[in-house]
Order: C-alpha cells, then structure tokens, then sequence
C-alpha cells in the first residue's frame, strides 16, 4: 500500500479524546465511501489521522435467557473490525498517496451516540448524507441529522455521486409532474 507500512491502527472499546484527527463514520454505503474518501483529503491537508468508526448491535437474540450463554462480544466485535478493515482498505488506494494513519474502531450501540462520543476532541466528523436509511427523497438521514445537532467538533455531511443522481432524479420527476421544486 505504502513505504510507511500498513496505515491501518485498531482502537480499543474506549471513546474519548485521542487528540486532533477527522473522525469519519462508515455503515458501508455509497455515503460511507465518499465521506470516508473526503475524510482521508482533509486529514492528510491538517496533516492528522483519521478515525473510521462503525457501531454494532448485539443480535437480537442476545436478552433471551437460554442464548445468553451464545452471546460472544468479542466476536461481533472483531467480525465489525474486520468489515471496517476491508472497507477501508478497499478505499484507501482512491485517497491521497501515501495515506494518513487510520485508526479503526468499532463500537457497540447506536451510530449517532458513538459519533457524538468520538468527536469529542476531534478536529471534524465527516459523515455521508444517508446510509441504509428508510426515506430515498431525505436529504439528511437520522444519523447526520443528529450528529450535525449534538456533536462537540464540526460536521461536514458528504452527498455520494449515488446520493447526488437520486435527488436529481427525484427532482426531474417532480418537475415533469407540474409540483414546483424550490
């Protein structure tokens, strides 16, 4: 990848300030790649590394009393590491050369409250404008939403080329129905 070695650092489980880095949330959409592209841009301009972060859920069976025993955190934990590696490591050749250290981290619970823990410190959070949201015609998804109201640091919101082409085909078809666009 580079002369540097491998770029790749994983984080351990505990939020908290690391220092000056671009925070950058990745749930592996279209929108995660373009946010996480515009991450490692503006790092490698402050000349900080960027922290990828994921947030996982526990199975769904986890409370039930007879799986409890099944339940394996540190699993789920590294089958999330290793999905954020891959994605990350599947970005990176598109970013600037050679790239900043990324620190990989993976946490438990709900995207926005990890994003809002992990700015803290942070010299920006980039995040897609949706991921694998509900609603096609928002402009924002819940999570940017919440992260651009209640993180410590600043918030850029990064539209993926997708992203971009369904709204302007949206927007066509508003048009040719006689709605007004504004």
């Amino acid at each position: 990848m580079t002369e540097q070695g491998d770029p790749l650092v994983v984080v351990d489980e505990q939020g908290g300030d690391r220092g000056p880095r671009v925070v950058v949330g990745v749930d592996f959409s279209t929108g995660a790649r373009a946010a996480l592209l515009f991450a490692l841009q503006d790092a490698t301009r402050r000349g900080v590394p960027v922290e990828a972060v994921t947030a996982y859920r526990p199975p769904d069976y986890w409370m039930d009393f007879y799986a409890v025993a099944s339940y394996q955190p540190d699993q789920i934990r590294t089958a999330a590491l290793d999905r954020l590696r891959s994605f990350v490591t599947e970005v990176l050749p598109e970013g600037p050369q050679p790239p900043p250290v990324v620190r990989l981290h993976a946490s438990m619970g709900v995207a926005a409250d990890a994003l809002i823990l992990e700015s803290h410190g942070a010299d920006l959070l980039v995040v897609g404008s949706r991921g694998h949201g509900g609603f096609a015609s928002m402009l924002l998804g819940s999570v940017s939403m919440q992260v651009a109201q209640h993180a410590s640091c600043p918030v850029t919101v990064v539209h993926s080329p997708e992203a971009h082409r369904e709204r302007l085909h949206l927007r066509r078809g508003r048009q040719s129905a006689g709605t007004p666009v504004g």
